[in-house]
């Protein structure tokens, strides 16, 4: 599969390591080899950096001078769309979705500060359910009628573009395992927005890989999940140019298990999830996405879902800069 003749900006400058996660293997004790690929260390943070260098380098083609994103009141992925625009000298306006009734506050940490401090143009902010695409769409009219050229990255930066960075993720991990002669079974990733989970999905499945690929939904159950993680890669195949039938909806797997009551709200697993990375590995989750994924890698460890002498990687995403707007999910816990 060869991705080269895509246009990227160049964010992504490194190779982000694999590493054995030692002691929590020991803690595990049950003969399963653990193993996490550290995107979190990507410049700038996270999966979203990925993304965004194929959707920034579009929206440079296409001669645009804005962008426009939206996501969570705490969202990763629209504190790095801003810096990377920044860092382009483009304007960047933000629709933050107040999915949790009540959990905005102008003057909120983590996240949010960064957006004030990083200079967003604009923050307009919905209510949870919105019409995102839409709210979108109509700032974008508007910046046109004053002479700019606006470019809309959807929430996550998951379509078929962006699942283009997790393309090249799984690419990545394989030459990894190839110098390191690691045979990995199965892959742990957080399925959200999707476009990770797409672009690694797709990828796996163009180069015939038997490696098991795990989704832990951090928002949604399993078959409204599946649908969303449906839909990009079919976008992304098609962008490829390859056969959307070579992916099916029922390949997917989308563990629901640990979305707890929503989005963004907290869990008895979650918090022990971030305790055990942080205190056993020195390695820090976040308590929307991360936390969630570690709890079902962790949980599904432990149950019995990967078999004795199992290598399982865990695909860690990023984002504990929003811990610090979550201070009290940890407090006396």
């Amino acid at each position: 599969m060869d991705l080269n003749r895509f246009k990227k900006r160049g964010y992504v400058k490194k190779t982000t390591d694999i590493d054995p996660l030692n002691n929590i293997t020991k803690v595990m004790n049950n003969g399963v080899n653990l193993y996490i690929k550290r995107d979190d260390m990507l410049e700038n943070g996270g999966n979203k950096t990925r993304k965004l260098d194929y959707l920034i380098a579009d929206a440079l083609e296409k001669g645009c001078d804005t962008l426009i994103t939206c996501g969570a009141v705490q969202s990763n992925h629209c504190r790095i769309t801003l810096a990377w625009s920044n860092v382009e000298k483009m304007d960047c306006h933000l629709i933050l979705e107040e999915r949790v009734p009540g959990s905005y506050s102008e003057d909120a940490n983590g996240n949010n500060f960064l957006f004030h401090l990083m200079g967003a143009k604009s923050i307009k902010v919905v209510q949870g359910g919105a019409d995102l695409m839409a709210k979108m769409e109509e700032k974008a009219e508007q910046l046109r009628a004053e002479g700019k050229k606006p470019y809309i990255i959807p929430g996550g930066g998951s379509n078929g573009i962006g699942a283009l960075g997790y393309s090249s993720c799984a690419l990545e991990i394989m030459e990894q395992l190839t110098k390191k002669a690691l045979d990995i079974d199965a892959i742990v990733v957080p399925s959200g927005s999707s476009g990770t989970h797409a672009g690694m999905a797709v990828a796996l499945k163009a180069m015939n890989s038997k490696i098991k690929l795990v989704g832990i939904n951090v928002s949604k159950p399993e078959d409204a999940q599946k649908e969303v993680v449906y839909k990009v890669a079919q976008q992304h195949l098609e962008h490829l140019g390859l056969d959307k039938d070579l992916l099916k909806k029922e390949e997917l797997i989308c563990i629901g298990d640990y979305v707890g009551p929503g989005y963004s709200r907290r869990t008895d697993g979650m918090v022990d999830a971030v305790k055990t990375f942080a205190t056993e590995e020195g390695i820090l989750l976040d308590p929307v996405y991360t936390g969630k994924v570690g709890d079902g890698f962790l949980t599904l460890v432990k149950d019995g879902y990967f078999k004795e002498g199992d290598n399982v990687l865990f695909l860690h995403t990023g984002g504990s800069i929003a811990l610090y707007a979550y201070i009290d999910y940890f407090k006396n816990k």
